[in-house]
């Protein structure tokens, strides 16, 4: 029987729930002794000029070892995102100016870890105030310049070249145009960012530290110490989540690696709750202005998107994220004009990178608000406005007017099935006997149907499988997990070649030396790429077993068989295991699979929101959703992922922002500040199942880590206009908070119910 697509529990499960985790904080390794434990005095300013920096103090208060200054480290600064002006770049300490709160200034180096805090206090450092940057048509005016060699805050752009075409729009009956915020989040990990780093006598780096790409890291971090790759050994022990955050390494993960080379001695670093709410890299951050066209009734005829994309103070990855926005703008509809452009801008904030989605996530909240939109201003229902501009199964392979080469696709299935399944006509008669009645409790119904791209740029991946004398297997994997539970996969992928029990197979990762090549885990993409390697690589060492066995047993390959970890000649009792074929010769076969391609994964969602119209707070009732990634391995494993992914699309929908006030002060920067759900603010989730499959690679599969936080979110934003929208409100930015619903109300009962909308700054 095979294993594959049953309930398997996770195998990582007891070792965590019992022992705990060992994070990099955990560690204890006997190249760590005597470490050194780093402080960093961060930038209180988001802009401003340093004109002096005094740490004599500082060198003078117990447990000291030593204070660093920028000035002190002779490393070149970085650019950190490869296509940005190159004027951009990042002091690994700042010595010159300041570019967001929280900056690093100032490195501080004491026996112990608690007298770095006391020690940093005085440090004093002078500093001449700037103008900050925050809004993004602030930051597109030049007129406050990050970087003054650049002359220009834009980083880069995309599309750029041409002007949008003046006659887009021409046969369209209705344009709409809407300019509409996709807010800053913080990633918020369970873990926060670590690092510890120690030198041999052999002149290599060991690095530990919390990233979801070992590999990636140890490239990053050689080429920013100007070292051989060959000289950096980086490990990663386990990681207490990332949500793409933590892809590949930090500037801090090398600061620490130059303070262990320098001091002579092993350095460690674990930044406090706070310094990762305003150091490290967050997400999302466009502004976005859509418009669309169309008939009466109901076919779009164009679509136009145009981004600003905020990169932070220095352009990180999410300098390219606006590619996955562009390349997504048409979503799952079949518009004859596309047509997209964006700009990244820096600003005087932390830095954007990727945030579960990384991109796809804020097109398909700008084409499914357009899609909305488009249905209240020619009075259709929103859902069936979908279902008219849908792209349809037999159309498939296809590829949009965005450049997407979709694989595979049921849309209006996934459609139909969440519509089914609500009892959207029922929901839409209660809502419309509530508005009658006049009812304070509301009901709002949000519709959305997705499309994603999943493993997109990083479609190779290695795989290892050994299987040793006493009947254990070892598989290496380039993926690297960090909550998604490949442990318990990929030995269920080695399992259902070889036959051998799951607990007896081990899964190793993130570590360079051990597995050299590898693309970490980022973009949905472990199961099509490295899950697939280990399955591959497994049904390779069952062929190199029966080739050895067939010798042994004096037998044609083609009549041997494995079952249950035992090569045997098919209808007799003849056979060896595979144990006993390791025993005499190396058992292991390396592999690699490439699919070439990225996939498409799809689903479609419903929300049910009850909104308080005199309070303005709004509640999640229900949510119902198709979330199709192919074949499921796991069942237990994809639910997992799909709850994640859902409730933060809820929480970005209903309460996470990162905001900033106008002098560029972070004021979420504790979790007292910064809003995110426990299972108190969640509903139960209707998880409906459906597999479309792919044909990039044999099993059939896609990703599925990120599908929740893409469908969820514009479903619940939807559903909240809903709502209100037979009061004149015609849109409400996220979060769609309990303030800004109460200010939509007021301000539309005060227009006698005009349409109005609460579209806000980026600030």
């Amino acid at each position: 029987m095979s294993i594959m697509g049953t309930r398997v529990v996770r195998t990582e499960d007891p070792q965590f729930l019992s022992r705990g985790a060992t994070y990099t904080d955990d560690l204890i390794d006997e190249r760590l002794t005597g470490a050194l434990h780093l402080t960093l005095v961060r930038s209180p300013l988001a802009h401003a000029r340093i004109t002096a920096i005094d740490v004599e103090e500082a060198r003078k208060a117990p447990g000291v070892a030593a204070v660093i200054t920028g000035a002190d480290i002779d490393l070149p600064a970085a650019l950190l995102f490869p296509g940005a002006d190159k004027n951009m770049v990042r002091s690994w300490l700042a010595a010159d100016k300041v570019r967001f709160v929280g900056e690093p200034v100032v490195a501080v180096l004491t026996e112990e870890a608690y007298q770095g805090q006391d020690a940093a206090d005085l440090v004093e450092i002078d500093y001449d105030p700037l103008p900050a940057v925050i809004d993004l048509r602030a930051a597109a005016t030049d007129e406050v310049l990050l970087f003054e060699d650049a002359g220009t805050n834009t980083s880069n752009g995309m599309g750029l070249d041409a002007a949008f075409d003046e006659n887009f729009f021409d046969g369209c009956d209705v344009v709409v145009t809407k300019e509409i915020v996709n807010q800053r989040v913080a990633a918020a990990s369970l873990e926060t960012r670590a690092a510890s780093a120690v030198w041999g006598g052999d002149g290599r780096l060991t690095l530990w530290c919390s990233t979801q790409a070992a590999q990636g890291a140890k490239a990053e971090v050689a080429g920013w110490l100007g070292v051989e790759a060959d000289l950096v050994h980086v490990i990663t022990p386990d990681v207490g989540g990332g949500f793409g955050a933590k892809i590949g390494a930090d500037p801090e993960f090398a600061v620490v690696a130059w303070l262990a080379k320098h001091t002579g001695r092993p350095v460690r670093w674990n930044e406090t709750r706070s310094e990762n709410m305003t150091g490290m890299v967050q997400g999302r951050a466009q502004l976005q202005t859509f418009t669309i066209g169309g008939t009466k009734d109901g076919k779009v005829l164009a679509y136009r998107l145009d981004v600003l994309q905020d990169a932070g103070a220095y352009p990180r990855l999410g300098a390219v994220l606006p590619m996955f926005t562009r390349m997504m703008a048409p979503g799952v509809y079949d518009i004859p004009k596309v047509e997209s452009r964006a700009r990244i801008l820096v600003t005087n904030t932390t830095s954007i990178a990727a945030y579960r989605g990384a991109g796809r996530p804020e097109a398909t909240a700008a084409i499914e608000r357009a899609m909305d939109m488009f249905a209240l201003e020619i009075g259709m229902d929103a859902a069936e406005v979908r279902r008219r501009n849908l792209i349809q199964p037999d159309q498939f392979p296809f590829t949009t007017k965005g450049g997407a080469p979709y694989d595979s696709g049921e849309y209006e299935k996934a459609l139909d099935m969440v519509l089914e399944a609500s009892g959207y006509t029922g929901l839409r008669a209660e809502q419309k006997r509530r508005r009658e009645a006049g009812e304070v409790v509301q009901l709002g119904i949000g519709v959305s149907v997705f499309v994603e791209i999943t493993g997109g740029g990083a479609f190779s991946e290695d795989a290892s499988v050994q299987v040793h004398p006493d009947g254990t297997v070892t598989v290496l994997t380039g993926t690297s997990p960090h909550g998604q539970g490949h442990a318990t996969a990929w030995a269920m992928l080695a399992n259902e070649h070889l036959g051998i029990p799951i607990d007896k197979i081990t899964v190793k990762h993130g570590d360079t030396d051990l597995i050299p090549r590898g693309s970490g885990t980022m973009g949905s993409r472990s199961l099509q790429t490295g899950g697939v390697a280990v399955y591959k690589a497994a049904g390779e060492l069952v062929e190199l077993a029966k080739q050895r066995a067939a010798d042994l047993l004096e037998a044609n390959v083609d009549d041997l068989e494995v079952v249950e970890g035992r090569v045997g000649v098919k209808g007799t009792d003849k056979g060896v295991t595979l144990a006993e074929l390791a025993g005499k010769e190396e058992l292991k076969v390396d592999s690699v699979f490439d699919s070439g391609a990225p996939t498409f994964p799809f689903g479609a969602h419903v929300a049910v929101v009850e909104l308080d119209t005199e309070s303005g707070k709004a509640v999640v009732d229900k949510i119902i959703t198709v979330d199709d990634a192919g074949p499921v391995l796991n069942p237990l494993l994809c639910e997992g992922q799909r709850h994640g992914g859902i409730a933060q699309g809820i929480s970005q929908a209903l309460l996470e922002e990162v905001v900033y006030d106008e002098d560029g002060n972070p004021l979420t920067a504790t979790f007292a500040d910064y809003g995110f759900p426990s299972a108190a603010e969640l509903p139960s989730f209707t998880l409906l199942d459906m597999a479309t499959p792919t044909h990039l690679n044999p099993l059939g599969v896609k990703g599925i880590g990120e599908a929740g936080t893409i469908g969820a979110t514009p479903a619940v934003q939807s559903a909240v206009v809903d709502a209100v929208s037979h009061l004149g409100v015609r849109h409400i930015d996220m979060p769609a908070s309990p303030l800004r619903v109460w200010e939509a109300i007021e301000a539309a009962r005060s227009e006698g119910g005009a349409p109005i909308d609460t579209a806000r700054s980026t600030s």
